[in-house]
Protein backbone atom coordinates (compact mmCIF):
# COMPACT_ATOMS: atom_id res chain seq x y z
CA UNK A 1 0.00 0.00 0.00
CA UNK A 2 3.09 2.61 1.09
CA UNK A 3 4.46 1.44 -2.38
CA UNK A 4 1.48 2.22 -4.53
CA UNK A 5 0.35 5.87 -2.31
CA UNK A 6 4.09 7.07 -2.86
CA UNK A 7 4.15 8.04 -6.30
CA UNK A 8 1.15 9.59 -5.86
CA UNK A 9 2.54 11.37 -2.83
CA UNK A 10 5.11 12.47 -5.34
CA UNK A 11 2.66 13.81 -7.60
CA UNK A 12 0.49 15.24 -5.40
CA UNK A 13 3.77 17.60 -4.19
CA UNK A 14 4.87 18.25 -7.72
CA UNK A 15 1.50 19.33 -8.46
CA UNK A 16 0.83 21.46 -5.43
CA UNK A 17 4.58 22.93 -5.64
CA UNK A 18 3.94 24.21 -9.25
CA UNK A 19 0.19 25.31 -8.36
CA UNK A 20 2.29 27.47 -5.44
CA UNK A 21 5.00 28.72 -7.94
CA UNK A 22 2.63 29.71 -10.25
CA UNK A 23 0.72 31.64 -7.68
CA UNK A 24 3.49 33.58 -6.83
CA UNK A 25 4.85 34.77 -9.57
CA UNK A 26 1.10 35.77 -10.53
CA UNK A 27 1.13 38.04 -7.55
CA UNK A 28 4.91 38.58 -8.42
CA UNK A 29 3.68 40.06 -11.45
CA UNK A 30 0.59 41.93 -10.57
CA UNK A 31 2.45 44.00 -7.75
CA UNK A 32 5.08 45.35 -10.31
CA UNK A 33 2.47 45.99 -12.77
CA UNK A 34 0.81 48.16 -10.38
CA UNK A 35 3.67 50.37 -10.84
CA UNK A 36 2.81 51.25 -14.51
CA UNK A 37 -0.41 53.26 -13.73
CA UNK A 38 0.54 54.53 -9.93
CA UNK A 39 3.49 57.10 -9.05
CA UNK A 40 6.33 57.66 -8.44
CA UNK A 41 7.44 56.42 -11.83
CA UNK A 42 11.03 56.07 -12.31
CA UNK A 43 11.35 56.96 -16.10
CA UNK A 44 15.43 57.18 -15.42
CA UNK A 45 15.12 53.90 -14.51
CA UNK A 46 13.27 52.76 -17.53
CA UNK A 47 15.46 54.42 -19.98
CA UNK A 48 18.47 52.66 -18.65
CA UNK A 49 17.16 49.35 -19.01
CA UNK A 50 15.72 49.99 -22.26
CA UNK A 51 19.08 50.82 -23.70
CA UNK A 52 20.55 48.04 -21.78
CA UNK A 53 17.89 45.54 -23.22
CA UNK A 54 17.50 47.24 -26.65
CA UNK A 55 20.88 48.51 -27.84
CA UNK A 56 23.27 46.37 -26.33
CA UNK A 57 20.96 43.38 -27.42
CA UNK A 58 21.47 44.60 -31.27
CA UNK A 59 24.83 42.53 -32.04
CA UNK A 60 23.97 39.30 -30.86
CA UNK A 61 20.53 39.36 -32.41
CA UNK A 62 21.88 40.80 -35.58
CA UNK A 63 24.01 38.38 -35.94
CA UNK A 64 21.46 35.42 -35.39
CA UNK A 65 19.40 36.86 -37.63
CA UNK A 66 21.49 37.46 -40.60
CA UNK A 67 22.90 34.05 -40.42
CA UNK A 68 19.43 32.54 -40.05
CA UNK A 69 17.93 34.66 -43.14
CA UNK A 70 21.02 33.53 -45.22
CA UNK A 71 20.71 29.49 -44.31
CA UNK A 72 17.34 29.57 -44.71
CA UNK A 73 17.69 31.19 -48.02
CA UNK A 74 19.94 28.32 -49.20
CA UNK A 75 18.32 25.38 -47.67
CA UNK A 76 14.79 26.83 -49.43
CA UNK A 77 16.41 27.02 -52.41
CA UNK A 78 17.95 23.48 -52.08
CA UNK A 79 14.48 21.89 -51.04
CA UNK A 80 11.66 23.77 -53.58
CA UNK A 81 14.76 22.91 -56.51
CA UNK A 82 13.07 19.68 -56.22
CA UNK A 83 9.52 20.90 -57.46
CA UNK A 84 11.29 23.42 -59.46
CA UNK A 85 9.80 26.41 -57.48
CA UNK A 86 12.99 28.09 -56.46
CA UNK A 87 11.08 31.30 -57.40
CA UNK A 88 9.33 31.20 -53.70
CA UNK A 89 12.58 31.42 -51.60
CA UNK A 90 12.03 35.02 -50.78
CA UNK A 91 8.62 35.18 -49.83
CA UNK A 92 9.69 31.79 -47.73
CA UNK A 93 12.30 33.64 -46.48
CA UNK A 94 9.95 36.82 -45.65
CA UNK A 95 7.42 34.97 -43.96
CA UNK A 96 9.60 32.61 -42.04
CA UNK A 97 11.76 35.84 -40.11
CA UNK A 98 8.63 37.86 -39.43
CA UNK A 99 6.15 35.48 -38.47
CA UNK A 100 8.69 33.03 -36.41
CA UNK A 101 12.05 33.24 -36.68
CA UNK A 102 12.96 36.84 -35.94
CA UNK A 103 10.71 37.05 -33.10
CA UNK A 104 11.81 33.38 -31.34
CA UNK A 105 15.03 33.69 -32.13
CA UNK A 106 15.32 37.47 -31.24
CA UNK A 107 13.33 36.01 -27.63
CA UNK A 108 15.93 33.57 -27.33
CA UNK A 109 19.07 35.91 -27.60
CA UNK A 110 17.72 38.37 -24.84
CA UNK A 111 16.41 35.14 -22.59
CA UNK A 112 20.08 34.07 -22.65
CA UNK A 113 21.61 37.91 -22.52
CA UNK A 114 19.02 39.94 -20.25
CA UNK A 115 17.21 37.57 -18.64
CA UNK A 116 20.04 35.83 -16.91
CA UNK A 117 21.60 39.29 -16.28
CA UNK A 118 18.92 40.67 -14.46
CA UNK A 119 18.68 37.71 -12.38
CA UNK A 120 22.28 37.52 -11.00
CA UNK A 121 21.87 41.78 -10.49
CA UNK A 122 18.46 41.32 -8.48
CA UNK A 123 20.25 37.97 -6.80
CA UNK A 124 23.56 39.91 -5.68
CA UNK A 125 21.31 42.63 -4.60
CA UNK A 126 18.92 40.02 -2.46
CA UNK A 127 22.04 37.84 -1.02
CA UNK A 128 23.40 41.42 0.09
CA UNK A 129 20.00 43.02 1.55
CA UNK A 130 20.26 45.45 -1.02
CA UNK A 131 16.59 44.86 -1.07
CA UNK A 132 15.94 45.09 2.33
CA UNK A 133 17.93 48.70 2.44
CA UNK A 134 15.24 50.07 -0.29
CA UNK A 135 12.80 48.74 1.93
CA UNK A 136 13.84 50.12 4.86
CA UNK A 137 14.65 53.71 2.88
CA UNK A 138 10.47 53.28 2.35
CA UNK A 139 11.20 52.56 -1.26
CA UNK A 140 9.16 50.05 -2.92
CA UNK A 141 11.42 47.58 -4.59
CA UNK A 142 8.58 46.22 -6.89
CA UNK A 143 8.22 49.66 -8.17
CA UNK A 144 12.09 50.72 -8.37
CA UNK A 145 13.60 47.09 -9.54
CA UNK A 146 11.09 45.22 -11.61
CA UNK A 147 8.45 47.49 -13.10
CA UNK A 148 11.08 49.57 -15.41
CA UNK A 149 12.39 46.04 -16.61
CA UNK A 150 8.94 44.63 -17.45
CA UNK A 151 8.20 47.79 -19.16
CA UNK A 152 11.56 47.72 -20.77
CA UNK A 153 11.28 44.54 -22.02
CA UNK A 154 7.66 44.53 -23.13
CA UNK A 155 8.45 47.60 -25.42
CA UNK A 156 12.46 46.82 -26.80
CA UNK A 157 11.53 43.64 -27.68
CA UNK A 158 9.69 44.52 -30.76
CA UNK A 159 11.79 47.23 -31.81
CA UNK A 160 14.84 44.11 -32.10
CA UNK A 161 12.13 41.31 -33.98
CA UNK A 162 11.76 44.85 -36.21
CA UNK A 163 15.28 44.98 -37.01
CA UNK A 164 15.93 41.34 -36.93
CA UNK A 165 13.00 40.64 -39.68
CA UNK A 166 15.25 43.63 -41.90
CA UNK A 167 18.45 42.06 -41.26
CA UNK A 168 17.25 38.48 -41.80
CA UNK A 169 15.53 39.73 -45.28
CA UNK A 170 18.85 41.49 -46.16
CA UNK A 171 20.66 38.06 -45.30
CA UNK A 172 18.37 36.38 -47.44
CA UNK A 173 18.79 38.65 -50.24
CA UNK A 174 22.70 38.49 -49.90
CA UNK A 175 22.70 34.54 -50.68
CA UNK A 176 19.62 34.43 -53.26
CA UNK A 177 21.65 37.36 -55.47
CA UNK A 178 25.19 36.96 -55.04
CA UNK A 179 25.37 32.81 -54.39
CA UNK A 180 21.78 31.70 -56.26
CA UNK A 181 21.70 33.56 -59.24
CA UNK A 182 18.36 35.87 -58.29
CA UNK A 183 18.14 39.25 -59.77
CA UNK A 184 18.27 41.80 -57.15
CA UNK A 185 15.32 43.75 -58.42
CA UNK A 186 13.32 40.31 -58.71
CA UNK A 187 14.19 39.36 -55.54
CA UNK A 188 13.00 42.44 -53.56
CA UNK A 189 9.21 41.99 -55.48
CA UNK A 190 8.37 39.04 -54.77
CA UNK A 191 9.68 39.65 -50.85
CA UNK A 192 6.94 42.88 -50.82
CA UNK A 193 4.45 41.11 -53.26
CA UNK A 194 3.37 38.41 -50.69
CA UNK A 195 4.43 40.44 -47.38
CA UNK A 196 0.95 41.41 -45.32
CA UNK A 197 0.90 43.86 -42.48
CA UNK A 198 -0.69 41.16 -40.80
CA UNK A 199 2.23 38.99 -40.91
CA UNK A 200 4.66 42.08 -39.56
CA UNK A 201 2.25 42.86 -36.36
CA UNK A 202 1.61 39.59 -35.48
CA UNK A 203 5.81 38.96 -35.04
CA UNK A 204 5.67 42.22 -33.26
CA UNK A 205 2.97 41.23 -30.74
CA UNK A 206 4.78 37.63 -30.14
CA UNK A 207 8.31 39.73 -29.10
CA UNK A 208 6.09 42.39 -26.64
CA UNK A 209 4.95 38.98 -25.07
CA UNK A 210 8.18 37.44 -25.21
CA UNK A 211 10.20 40.56 -23.60
CA UNK A 212 7.37 40.59 -20.58
CA UNK A 213 8.32 36.94 -20.24
CA UNK A 214 11.86 37.27 -20.36
CA UNK A 215 11.92 40.08 -17.68
CA UNK A 216 9.67 38.63 -15.54
CA UNK A 217 11.40 35.08 -14.87
CA UNK A 218 14.86 37.00 -14.56
CA UNK A 219 12.97 39.51 -12.08
CA UNK A 220 11.19 36.85 -9.89
CA UNK A 221 13.93 34.28 -9.78
CA UNK A 222 16.89 36.53 -9.16
CA UNK A 223 14.35 38.72 -6.74
CA UNK A 224 13.70 35.10 -4.94
CA UNK A 225 16.80 33.78 -4.63
CA UNK A 226 18.76 32.85 -1.88
CA UNK A 227 21.85 30.92 -0.42
CA UNK A 228 24.68 32.92 -1.31
CA UNK A 229 26.54 32.71 -4.26
CA UNK A 230 25.77 29.49 -5.17
CA UNK A 231 21.97 30.67 -5.12
CA UNK A 232 22.51 33.36 -7.34
CA UNK A 233 24.01 31.62 -9.75
CA UNK A 234 21.12 28.53 -9.34
CA UNK A 235 18.39 31.72 -9.82
CA UNK A 236 20.33 32.80 -13.04
CA UNK A 237 19.97 29.15 -14.85
CA UNK A 238 16.41 28.97 -13.55
CA UNK A 239 16.03 31.96 -15.11
CA UNK A 240 17.11 31.39 -18.52
CA UNK A 241 15.47 27.84 -18.65
CA UNK A 242 11.99 28.92 -17.59
CA UNK A 243 12.27 31.53 -20.03
CA UNK A 244 13.10 29.74 -22.92
CA UNK A 245 10.41 26.91 -22.27
CA UNK A 246 7.83 29.69 -22.00
CA UNK A 247 8.97 31.13 -25.36
CA UNK A 248 8.21 28.59 -26.80
CA UNK A 249 4.86 27.73 -25.35
CA UNK A 250 3.77 31.15 -25.91
CA UNK A 251 4.57 31.00 -29.33
CA UNK A 252 2.50 28.07 -30.02
CA UNK A 253 -0.31 30.02 -28.19
CA UNK A 254 -0.47 32.83 -29.46
CA UNK A 255 0.45 31.25 -33.19
CA UNK A 256 -2.69 29.53 -32.28
CA UNK A 257 -4.85 32.32 -31.57
CA UNK A 258 -3.48 34.40 -34.57
CA UNK A 259 -3.69 31.62 -37.36
CA UNK A 260 -5.39 28.87 -35.98
CA UNK A 261 -8.85 27.73 -37.38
Amino acid sequence: MTAVLSPLGLIGRGVLSFLHTLGDITLFALRALTGVVTPPFYLRATLRQMVDIGYYSLPVVGLTAIFTGMVLALQSYTGFARFEAQSAVATIVVLSMTRELGPVLAGLMVAGRVGASMAAELGTMRVTEQIDALTTLSTDPYKFLITPRLVAGVLMLPALVLVADVIGVMGGWLVGTFALGFSSGEYLRRTLDYLEMQDVLSGLLKAAVFGFIVCLMGCYHGFRSAGGAQGVGRATTVAVVSASILILIANYVVTQVLFGR
